[in-house]
């Protein structure tokens, strides 16, 4: 009795563990944690006693870790809540596995290895994890490091993954160097190795050259706040707009959903939106979410000047059971439990670039804000500045706000392209191409922004060379896997003495 309420302990240990984790993310931001919050698991792990225990282990560290930092979006799952957190556990056992295998019967060379297999297998699970229809990029360990400069500049040589990498490979140094038992070659091994690597991080980040200025853009957004009604909103906009009028702005920009009417079927709508560009002297960006003459509903960015509509761009990406249910057919009863969709936005199908005033402007809308490759794409296309159009109002007053605004640091520093994030309701922010902070306008602001971004063109080795991590470390984990299965483990791996 006292050994399984000994066993059940320790797995509510690492659910704790887990849930301290999620406090590294906005909006708690203790990003420091990050470098260390994984060891008091690894330890767990390396004493499990068996990998059916560590497998245990690993899930409830998981869901203590979902759960602490999406608490927020729990309510809206409804019934869902519970099945859902124990899906998602999931994804971290085959690092539990990993972990215990690695380091149950620490050395020197065992511990190495630990610092290249485990973050591959974290890194390969976050990439899988990341697929659209799942939910997006969000929760990356990498994220965690958004303002802590200089290290976020690894993210310029492969992407968030690799700050991710570093990360795990950090503390599982660490962790060699507490495991109980292990001799003082492999705490030194697994110490020295874990604070070479952050040393490089700093290094590279403190000596990496400032990006060649091309020029600037002045970006004005609106933060208008939930305000019920179609027609209600877009008075709210007019109104804050036109108090940006002489500000000498090169471009104004409105949240998503911002106009929840086609105005191809307004004429009133299109009328006063070209108006009100005209007024404020500078384009405008809304972002309209209507049903067209089709009965398509489409979240799109309309560029709009005194003459009418110059351009537009059609979200490609849609939040699962936020924008739409995948396999409506068999799971559109979802939606009698939960707030998702009665219809499907309809996506679209390239990205785009938007000249304004001479200025390759990259829109992106929202949910598309988590994923790294499209702002590889756009940085691709020539695009000087990203303009995210946002809007959390399901999640309104919860940790998403922060959490979607420090995305566009790390966006930025892996496209080298500025960022900006208007949201409708949210937090709004700017960062420049080196993810330093020019603007952050909290959710409970209503009124008008403008902020003055220093435009430079850079292609990052991530830009180049892609996704290059993920591909790495799934090689690595299938290479790791290989030997397993073939009973071909080196021999430093098949000794039993603790070393």
């Amino acid at each position: 009795m006292l050994a399984v309420l000994v066993r059940w302990g320790l797995r509510l240990l690492a659910s704790l563990v887990g849930a301290c984790l999620a406090l590294a993310f906005p909006a708690v931001n203790a990003w420091w944690w990050a470098w260390v919050g994984l060891v008091p698991l690894l330890l767990l792990l390396a004493r499990a006693g068996s990998f059916r225990e560590a497998a245990w282990r690993s899930w409830f560290a998981a869901g203590g870790f979902f759960v602490t930092l999406h608490h927020w979006v729990l309510p809206y799952l409804g019934v869902f809540s519970v099945a859902a957190a124990g899906v998602v556990g999931l994804v971290w056992v085959p690092f539990g596995l990993a972990a215990h295998g690695l380091l149950r019967r620490a050395s020197p060379a065992r511990v190495l290895v630990a610092m290249l297999v485990l973050p591959s297998v974290w890194v390969t699970a976050e990439a899988l994890r990341s697929w659209k229809h799942l939910g997006g990029a969000w929760g990356l360990l990498g994220l965690s490091q958004w303002t802590a400069q200089p290290v976020l500049a690894v993210a310029a040589l492969g992407g968030v993954w690799l700050l991710s990498f570093l990360l795990v490979a950090v503390n599982t140094g660490v962790a060699a160097a507490l495991v109980p038992g292990a001799v003082l070659r492999t705490r030194l091994a697994g110490g020295g190795a874990a604070v070479a690597l952050a040393a490089a991080a700093v290094g590279y980040g403190m000596l990496r050259p400032e990006p060649v200025v091309t020029g600037d853009m002045r970006v004005a957004g609106v933060q208008t706040g939930i305000v019920p009604g179609p027609e209600q909103r877009i008075a709210a906009h007019l109104r804050l707009t036109r108090e940006l009028a002489g500000l000498d702005h090169d471009v104004i920009v409105w949240g998503q959903s911002s106009v929840g009417l086609d105005p191809a079927q307004r004429p009133d709508v299109d009328r006063r939106l070209r108006r009100a560009a005209a007024e404020a002297g500078s384009d405008l960006l809304v972002n309209v979410d209507a049903r067209n003459p089709s009965g398509q509903v489409t979240k799109s960015t309309y560029q709009y000047t005194g003459e009418g509509i110059v351009a537009t761009y059609a979200k490609q990406r849609l939040a699962p059971f936020g924008e739409y249910i995948p396999l409506r057919p068999l799971l559109g009863w979802i939606a009698d439990y939960t707030g998702a969709p009665e219809q499907d936005r309809s996506a679209g199908d390239r990205l785009t670039t938007l000249d304004v005033s001479g200025t390759k402007v990259s829109p992106l809308i929202s949910y598309e804000s988590t994923f790294p490759d499209m702002r590889r794409g756009l940085a691709r296309l020539g695009a000087d500045i990203t303009i995210v159009q946002g809007s959390l109002t399901t999640f309104h007053g919860s940790w998403a706000h922060s959490q979607q605004a420090g995305f566009e640091a790390v966006r930025a520093v892996e496209s080298g392209r500025p960022a900006v994030l208007v949201e409708l309701d949210g937090t709004s922010a700017a960062f420049d191409a080196r993810g330093r902070m020019l603007a952050w306008v909290p959710p409970g602001y209503r009124g008008t922004f403008v902020v003055d971004v220093p435009l430079s063109r850079e292609e990052t080795p991530y830009v180049r060379l892609g996704d290059w991590v993920p591909v790495m470390s799934g090689a690595i984990v299938v290479t790791a896997v290989l030997f397993l299965l073939r009973g071909r483990r080196p021999g430093f791996l098949r000794g039993r003495r603790p070393g």
